[in-house]
């Protein structure tokens, strides 16, 4: 059986992200991408309402529901991540650290592992406060989206991008409440001894950038390195980033042989 590949997306995207490194990687893997709860096709939180807490461990039950018909009981598999979905991934690892063949991290946004008072850890906290304390769900997004990628980003977006991103603006609250309220630390990571692969953008925050750089040290067999683009490199610049995994992924299939 072809060893399998499971591939986590950013907020306000889909599995569709991945079509062009699942190309790449080609009849060699299984590759199974998933829809992150409240993306594609994957429903909203279902308890979600004003005395619900959204958590990673959520996220991962539906990931591993997802995936269950696709693999083998037991089976170990590739688990590759980015943004909101490499922190799913973090957690899904510590959670079934013996299946997990290698982890690829392309900025895993694990803001709950900054230091409290590090000028990137305030940095995201200050955008977190802003799109809680937006007069509107369209003055949220645009918060959201020239964070991670320039100001005067959303504003350049056409109206039909501009009212898809809008829509996806209460997930994105419960993505930030899960990854802020999730209780590891770097000092757990450090049972994460799979091959891993760390990846961060040039012209990407603070906040990410840092982390990369905590989990690299972090990780007993991780690899750290930057690449052009930014935070959505995955998907702006897949002719850099997407070899670089293919080859990581084919390295640590060779090692597990």
């Amino acid at each position: 059986m072809k060893p399998a590949v499971v591939l986590l997306h950013s907020s306000m995207s889909s599995k569709s992200q991945w079509s062009s490194l699942k190309a790449q990687l080609g009849d060699a893997y299984r590759c199974i991408a998933v829809d992150l709860l409240g993306y594609g096709a994957s429903p909203f939180p279902a308890d979600a309402a004003e005395d619900y807490t959204h958590t990673l461990a959520h996220e991962v039950d539906a990931v591993i529901a997802a995936t269950a018909s696709e693999l083998e009981p037991g089976e170990a598999f590739h688990l590759i991540g980015h943004s909101f979905g490499g922190a799913c991934a973090l957690h899904m690892a510590r959670r079934m650290p013996q299946r997990v063949l290698s982890l690829t991290l392309f900025e895993p946004v694990a803001f709950h592992l900054l230091p409290a008072q590090h000028p990137a850890k305030r940095e995201i906290v200050s955008v977190v406060e802003g799109i809680k304390a937006s007069a509107s769900d369209r003055d949220a997004t645009r918060i959201f989206i020239d964070y991670w990628n320039r100001p005067g980003a959303f504003e350049d977006a056409p109206r039909g991008a501009q009212d898809k991103m809008v829509a996806q603006i209460a997930k994105v609250r419960l993505d930030f409440e899960a990854l802020l309220g999730e209780p590891a630390t770097l000092a757990d990571l450090s049972m994460l001894t799979m091959p891993s692969l760390l990846m961060s953008g040039e012209r990407s925050p603070a906040s990410t950038r840092l982390l990369v750089e905590q989990l690299g040290a972090a990780l007993p067999n991780a690899t750290a390195m930057q690449t052009r683009g930014g935070h959505m490199g995955p998907v702006t610049h897949g002719d850099v980033v997407n070899p670089v995994i293919v080859n990581f992924v084919n390295g640590a299939e060779v090692t597990t042989d």
